[in-house]
């Protein structure tokens, strides 16, 4: 399962790095090997307790195995440490991070832009809301299954937030929102494409033009589908959706999610290269090695590791965001594996399907008379499927969302535990008859329990 063939090629890459710095006195740092090594074996045993997250049988949670070349370039750059705050603590990996950050800034559609990595998905939103309450201050709006993030960054910046009601897709419903709008006055409205829960996108195509009338600005949280914008086979709603990303006020995505990288890593992207302003401070000890912009100089975090930067422009280098290209057809066969398990769990009368995926995201709980005796049922094939080592993940559904989906459950409760896949790696597609084939003896075993 864990790859350990690549890591001679990191001993080589090591050479040539060392190489560019020849002219120094020799010098070797001091260490201990017998105790690193003792140490190493124990923190190896002590990571045995964990999921086995990189295996095709891990179709739970959103974790997906970094590429070797990421965790290569990743450890690589470790002997050296940049920190891409200023220009003097990471000259060639800031180079690389704005060189990245540009790729991802065109794969979306700006022709101008703004942006830098950050820790993840949450610091990056709550950079796009800081820079949305300076331009215009007041209301934000997010769906209802929009990640809560945006609640708790809204907190944070005491900026007032109201959560939009979802329609039967998980989408924001464009009725309640115009509702709002015609009674309020909103600063901010955040568009999902790719929802954490369902893998919903919004119709931002309809956002941009309620936006027309009305004059909010528009962020898009594409932090989990944001690089689904390179398939072609998309539906249509989704695929109008992706289509206009680049008219967005500002954008999130996580390349840590499936972008194939190492956590932490992050993005924000500005359309508009002016909030820039909203940055501007000054330091005593640090900007002086350089007239160029440093990113430390349009971020709210101050230290952070170059290493992200690195193995995302590597990775980067080795698999071009091009449509038909290598990683695309990455993306594409998730998908397919997504909408393969969904048409599976639609056909068994053992099952009650969420909607069809609009990306890589299968919802989906037991057939039962009631909610209670379903999400049961959900949590007995949860259980039965780990002991068989197929990883799922459990979500409760909300009312008006089970409602919709399964009424013919009696409403004993007022949600509904169902199992939930992300199906992010290539492989699940490969292995989708080995989980078919379990789940069938998982429902099997729940049923008879």
């Amino acid at each position: 399962m864990l790859d350990r063939d690549t890591l001679k090629y990191l001993d080589e890459a090591l050479g040539i790095l060392e190489r560019g710095f020849l002219e120094l006195p020799g010098f070797h740092a001091s260490v201990d090997t017998s105790r690193l090594r003792a140490v190493l074996h124990d923190t190896a045993r002590r990571l045995q307790d964990n999921f086995p997250y990189p295996h095709p049988l891990y179709a739970g949670q959103m974790l997906k195995p970094p590429h070797a070349v990421a965790r290569l370039a990743y450890m690589l750059s470790m002997w050296i440490n940049p920190n891409n705050h200023a220009l003097d603590g990471g000259r060639a990996s800031s180079a690389m991070e704005k060189e990245a950050v540009a790729g991802i800034a065109r794969l979306f559609g700006y022709r101008t832009h703004l942006g830098h990595l950050c820790a993840s998905g949450t610091i990056a939103n709550l950079e796009a809301l800081w820079a949305a309450r300076h331009t215009q201050p007041g209301k934000v709006l997010a769906s209802s299954q929009a990640h809560y993030t945006h609640g708790r960054m809204c907190e944070v910046l005491q900026s007032p937030f109201t959560s939009v009601t979802a329609d039967a897709q998980g989408r924001m419903d464009m009725n309640a929102l115009e509702d709002i709008l015609r009674r309020e006055r909103v600063s901010t409205v955040v568009a999902t494409l790719g929802t954490t829960a369902l893998g919903a996108v919004d119709p931002l195509h309809d956002i941009l033009k309620l936006r027309d009338r009305h004059g909010f600005r528009v962020h898009v949280d594409a932090a989990y589908g944001g690089y689904f914008t390179l398939i072609e086979t998309l539906d249509p709603d989704a695929r109008a959706a992706f289509d206009v990303m680049g008219e967005a006020d500002s954008i999130v995505v996580d390349p840590h999610k499936h972008g194939l990288q190492p956590y932490g890593c992050g993005c924000v992207l500005f359309r508009d290269p002016g909030v820039g302003r909203f940055y501007r401070h000054d330091s005593p000890y640090t900007y002086f090695t350089s007239g160029d912009l440093h990113l430390g100089e349009i971020s709210l975090e101050c230290s952070r590791a170059g290493a992200g930067a690195v193995a995302l422009w590597a990775t980067q280098q080795l698999l071009p965001m091009e449509r038909g290209g290598e990683f695309a057809r990455g993306l594409a066969a998730s998908r397919q594996a997504a909408l393969a398990l969904h048409a599976q769990l639609s056909a068994d009368r053992r099952y009650l399907a969420g909607p069809r995926p609009e990306l890589d995201i299968v919802v989906w709980t037991l057939a039962a008379r009631g909610r209670a005796a379903a999400g049961r049922r959900a949590q007995a094939v949860f259980d039965a499927a780990e002991k068989r080592q197929l990883y799922l993940a459990l979500l409760r559904v909300p009312d008006e969302l089970a409602a919709a989906w399964w009424p013919a459950l009696a409403r004993d409760a007022d949600s509904v535990m169902a199992l939930r896949s992300c199906l992010m790696k290539p492989e699940h597609a490969d292995w989708l008859p080995r989980i078919t084939a379990i789940l069938d003896t998982a429902a099997r075993e729940a049923a008879g329990a």
